[in-house]
């Protein structure tokens, strides 16, 4: 994998093979941990999964049919 610049920051394209073997697609959330040496793993974030599964697990019961929208929640 190569690093690039992007804006202000730096970026590491993942093969197309190494995304799917870990069923990622574009908006995924992942973690990147820093391994032995010049060596990364990369992971599924399944903190927002399992945020909720707590909600589903709770007694507080959500509208049929809602479903959270980011854009929606972050327009000002």
């Amino acid at each position: 994998m190569r690093v690039t610049k992007w804006n202000d920051a730096l970026a590491v394209q993942i093969p197309d093979d190494v995304a799917k073997s870990l069923g990622l697609k574009e908006g995924d959330e992942i973690t990147v941990r820093v391994a032995e040496g010049p060596v990364l793993e990369i992971g599924r974030d399944e903190e927002r999964l399992q945020a909720l599964e707590r909600i589903k697990a709770s007694k507080f019961k959500l509208p049929p049919n809602w479903k959270f929208d980011r854009d929606e929640a972050n327009e000002r």
